[in-house]
C-alpha cells in the first residue's frame, strides 16, 4: 500500500531504490506518527470535518496501534512503503471508510515533519539527561580527587601543575557549553508543523492551534512554507548539538587512552573494562575509549553530511530530504550509547596519587618558582632569564608549595559555581 497509489504498479527496482531502509527507520518513528495522528483525528472531529463518533473511533484504534508499537509487535511488511501506509491500512481494516478519512487535510510531508519533531524533542531531552548524568559523575570525581596533582601539558611537553580535580571539572564545564547547542536545537524542533500539508496549507478549516496544544509543542511553525523548510534544518540543528557533545567526549576519550598508557600511568580501570591481545598476554587495551573517540569523531561529520544534502535545495519538498532520516536516527543512537558507556566506565576510574614524585616532573614548577622571585621584587624579565639559566645549568630547585587561589585554578576549582551554571539550564 502506498499513500500516493493511483492504481498502477511501480517497477520493483524503482520501489526498492526510493524506499531504501525507510521501513526499518520508521519502526523508531511509528510511535510519533500515531501520537500526531490522534491529535489530527481529534482536531478533525472538533472542527466538524468528520463526525465526532468517527473521530473517537479513529483515536480508539490509534491507541491500539500505539500499544502494539510499545509491545514490539508492530511491523511494516515489504508490501507497505512506510509507517504511514501501514498505520492507515490498519485503520481502514478496522474502520472501513472511516479509516480512509484520517488523511483528510494533511499530507505525508507534514506527517513526516511532525513525527520527526516529536521524536527529536524526546531524543534531545534524553541526550540532555544523559549528558547531565555524565556531568554529575565528572563533578563527583573532581570533588573527590581535587587535591591530587596531575602534570599539565602544552605541545605534549611538561608544562605546569594541574590536578585531577581541574581535569575532571574541565570536561564537566565543557559539557555545559555543549548543552547550549542542544537547547537551541530543542527550541527549533519545539514548533508544530502539522497542518502545513504538502507545504502550502489546506483549504480545509483546520485548527492548528488545537494540535499544537494537544501535542505539547511550545508554538506553531506558522508559515506553512517555513514549516516545510524546517525538514532537514531541524535534523541539522540537532546534529550540531550532538557534534558539540561528541567533540568533548572525543577529547576526553583521547586523554584517557593517553593517560592509561604505561608511558604515562596516570589512571587505570578494572580488567573487565579493558581488552587483551591475541598474542601479548600483558596487554590491557582501552578499546572502549578508542571506540568512543572514533564514534564521536564520526558524529562530528554529521552536520556536514546534512549540509551537503540540503544546502542547494529550493523551497518546497524534494525527495532528497528522505535521506536525512537515515543519517540522524543512527547518529542519535550512537550518541546515547557513547554517553552511557563513558558514564558507566568513569565510575570505575582509578587515579595515580604519586605521579609528581617522579623527578622528570620537577620542571612543572618552573613558572611557580619564577613567580615567587617576581613576588620577592625581581622584575619578571630578569627572573625569567635567571630561571632559564638555572634550568640550563642543572641547578634548578623547584618550589612546590606555591598556592593557586584565583577562580578556576587548581586551588580554587569553583565547583559550586560550575554546578550552579548547569542548574540554570532548563
Amino acid at each position: 500500500m502506498k499513500l500516493w497509489d493511483k492504481g498502477f504498479t511501480t517497477d520493483k527496482k524503482i520501489d526498492h531504490f526510493t524506499v531504501g531502509n525507510d521501513r526499518e527507520l520508521d519502526l523508531v518513528l511509528a510511535k510519533y506518527d500515531v501520537i500526531a495522528s490522534m491529535a489530527h483525528a481529534e482536531m478533525l472531529g472538533k472542527v466538524g470535518i468528520i463526525r465526532k463518533d468517527e473521530s473517537e473511533s479513529l483515536v480508539k484504534e490509534l491507541k491500539e496501534i500505539a500499544i502494539s508499537i510499545k509491545n514490539g509487535v508492530f511491523t511494516i511488511e515489504d508490501n507497505f512503503e512506510d509507517m504511514h501506509s501501514k498505520i492507515e491500512y490498519l485503520l481502514i481494516e478496522k474502520l472501513g471508510d472511516t479509516g480512509k478519512k484520517i488523511h483528510t487535510a494533511r499530507s505525508r510531508n507534514d506527517q513526516v515533519l511532525v513525527a520527526m519533531h516529536l521524536y527529536l524533542k524526546d531524543e534531545l531531552t534524553e541526550v540532555k539527561a544523559q549528558t547531565k548524568t555524565l556531568f554529575d559523575v565528572l563533578m563527583d570525581l573532581a570533588d573527590k580527587h581535587q587535591d591530587i596533582r596531575l602534570p599539565g601539558y602544552t605541545h605534549l611537553q611538561v608544562a605546569m601543575p594541574s590536578s585531577f580535580g581541574l581535569w575532571f571539572s574541565a570536561y564537566a564545564e565543557s559539557l555545559i557549553d555543549d548543552l547550549y547547542f542542544i537547547d537551541a536545537a530543542y527550541k527549533t524542533v519545539d514548533q508544530n508543523p502539522l497542518g502545513s500539508a504538502a507545504g502550502y496549507g489546506s483549504s480545509f478549516g483546520i485548527d492548528r492551534t488545537f494540535t499544537t496544544e494537544a501535542l505539547g509543542f511550545a508554538t506553531l511553525k506558522y508559515n506553512v512554507v517555513a514549516a516545510q523548510m524546517s525538514r532537514g534544518k531541524a535534523e541539522k540543528n540537532t546534529a550540531i548539538g550532538l557534534a558539540a557533545i561528541a567533540a568533548t567526549l572525543s577529547k576526553l576519550a583521547m586523554d584517557i587512552t593517553l593517560y592509561m598508557s604505561q608511558n604515562f600511568d596516570f589512571i587505570s580501570f578494572p580488567d573487565e573494562l579493558t581488552t587483551g591481545s591475541s598474542i601479548m598476554p600483558h596487554k590491557k587495551n582501552p578499546d572502549v575509549f578508542e571506540l568512543i573517540r572514533a564514534k564521536c569523531n564520526k558524529l562530528q561529520s554529521i552536520p556536514h553530511q546534512l549540509t551537503l544534502i540540503i544546502s542547494n535545495l529550493p523551497s518546497g519538498y524534494h525527495r532528497d530530504l528522505q535521506l536525512v532520516k537515515e543519517i540522524i536516527v543512527p547518529a542519535i543512537q550512537d550518541m546515547k550509547a557513547c554517553l552511557e558507556i563513558l558514564t558507566f566506565s568513569l565510575k570505575e576510574i582509578k587515579v595515580n596519587t604519586t605521579i609528581l614524585e617522579d623527578p622528570k616532573y620537577d620542571y612543572l614548577f618552573s613558572v611557580d618558582t619564577l613567580n615567587d622571585l617576581v613576588q620577592n621584587g625581581i622584575p619578571f624579565r630578569d627572573a625569567y632569564k635567571q630561571m632559564g639559566m638555572e634550568i640550563q645549568n642543572g641547578t634548578f630547585t623547584p618550589k612546590k608549595d606555591s598556592k593557586h587561589t584565583h577562580e578556576g585554578s587548581l586551588g580554587n576549582l569553583c565547583l559550586k559555581e560550575i554546578q550552579e551554571k548547569m542548574n540554570m539550564l532548563h
